[in-house]
């Protein structure tokens, strides 16, 4: 066994500076109390471990291949004191996060700009997946926190804060003129061709949730991995497109787009950043989620 490891800082020091007065000024301790601990380590290991010298003292063979070990691993030590110091100090580190195409670019990409400009020595890594993905990993501890969108299951072991709403829309192109301007019945879009997300995403789910509660059934032409696809597929007039508004903004303002109207409007959701409540935030995620101004 290795025994007192106070005994074990007393050698490191007393061997460094083959000097107990030395060790003792170092360790803001009396000289007996570090002769004491000397003596003690020695006699656990039945070893002597010092000579007297001229100056001070100086180690016997046995002293040097057990100082050859301990100066490895106190250095060590040190090395990840410093490293945790920098960790608190923001002078290095790492913050993972997880966050979706959509999340990522109409909500976090600011706050990861200013982030890296104050603190150039974090290293922040972004999983870039859908909401259910992305809970996954933060209960499996690989991410610090996610940035994900509602509806999602709001389960004890995470805790959710609403940062930003979103609107769903369906928009399209100059084929569908017709319907420009008019107030649609939400039963009309079971004649359209449509084009949604694939389903393993949170606006998927909720889209098909919102019909069916409003007695939709819809049969989409084409089911498209992103959103921006999406929307290229709508400006070449293959269906109408359902988006949320910030990835056809730039197409409805130019007027390449319109967003259909219907006599019962579709209920905004939300931007949610999520951490677990069984896992501390480091110093560095949680900088972040101050620049973000989140509660979490």
């Amino acid at each position: 066994m290795v025994g007192n490891l106070e005994y074990f800082k007393v050698f490191y020091y007393t061997a460094k500076l083959g000097s107990v007065t030395g060790a003792a000024n170092e360790l803001s301790l009396s000289q007996p109390a570090v002769s004491q601990s000397l003596k003690a380590l020695e006699k656990s290991l039945g070893v002597t471990l010092f000579q007297r010298a001229s100056r001070g003292v100086r180690l016997t063979g046995e002293g040097q291949i057990l100082y050859s070990y301990v100066e490895k691993g106190y250095e060590e030590i040190e090395r990840g004191v410093e490293k945790v110091r920098k960790m608190l100090n923001l002078e290095l580190g790492e913050v993972h996060i997880g966050a979706s195409d959509m999340t990522l670019r109409f909500y976090l990409l600011p706050f990861l700009e200013e982030f890296h400009e104050r603190h150039p020595g974090i290293k922040v890594m972004v999983a870039n997946a859908p909401t259910p993905e992305t809970l996954k990993l933060l209960r499996a501890g690989t991410i610090d926190f996610g940035v994900v969108s509602t509806p999602f299951p709001r389960e004890g072991d995470i805790r959710a804060e609403p940062v930003r709403e979103i609107e769903d829309v369906f928009v399209a192109g100059r084929r569908f003129t017709s319907y420009k301007n008019k107030m649609l019945d939400l039963q009309e879009l079971e004649k359209l061709p449509l084009i949604f997300l694939e389903g393993s995403t949170s606006t998927r789910a909720y889209m098909d949730a919102y019909l069916a509660e409003n007695g939709v059934a819809v049969q989409p032409e084409f089911e498209l991995s992103t959103s921006d696809m999406i929307v290229q597929f709508a400006l070449r007039n293959l269906g109408i497109g359902c988006v949320v508004r910030d990835f056809a903004t730039e197409a409805l303002e130019s007027g390449r787009l319109f967003e259909l109207r219907f006599n019962k409007m579709i209920p905004k959701r939300e931007f949610c950043v999520v951490t677990s409540r069984k896992s501390p935030l480091g110093a560095a995620a949680g900088k972040l989620l101050d620049i973000m101004g989140t509660d979490s």
